[in-house]
């Protein structure tokens, strides 16, 4: 593919790319989107958008909504995160939700890169969930532990931070 790569062309290369790594998708709600779902441990999925642009294509996945405390803490470690991770980084929106954000070169766009762009955001999104979870919505997790707990109620979605809502 050329430097000078239409829309159209970025999006059929996104698209042959992700075909070529077993990667289910389907056709956006915008010009040129491509969305998928990526399976997680932590984070059960992540929904992925690859959009294309002139020359390139654009990648956004969502993280988590706006922490409701300890903003400083939880941007603090997503900067510091954003130092070790290749061609995508953290990012905030208008309304303090925190996404993911990227852009790969048309030129570049094959299954391997692919697969390599996929991996990162994956991990990105999967990896440091449960630890911004616990920044971020500590005070609400409490509260809903609490809540559950007296009347009996199932806290298996709680599970992962029993040890921080334990009394």
């Amino acid at each position: 593919m050329t430097a000078r790569a239409s829309r159209s062309q970025v999006s059929a290369a996104v698209r042959r790319s992700l075909d070529a790594c077993g990667v289910a998708w389907e056709v956006g709600a915008r010009a040129g989107e491509t969305v998928l779902t990526l399976p997680g441990e932590r984070k059960l999925a992540t929904v992925v958008s690859l959009t294309a642009v002139p020359r390139a294509a654009r990648v956004r996945a969502f993280v988590m909504r706006n922490p409701e405390e300890n903003h400083a803490a939880v941007y603090a470690f997503l900067l510091r995160r954003n130092l070790r991770m290749p061609g995508i980084g953290y990012a905030i929106d208008t309304s303090g939700d925190v996404y993911l954000v990227g852009r790969i070169e048309a030129e570049r766009l094959d299954a391997d890169r692919m697969d390599e762009l996929l991996g990162a955001v994956l991990t990105a999104c999967d990896e440091p969930f449960n630890e911004l979870l616990a920044l971020g919505f500590l005070s609400s997790m409490r509260a809903e532990w609490q809540w559950r707990t007296s009347r009996g109620e199932s806290t298996a979605n709680l599970e992962a931070f029993r040890h921080l809502l334990q009394d």
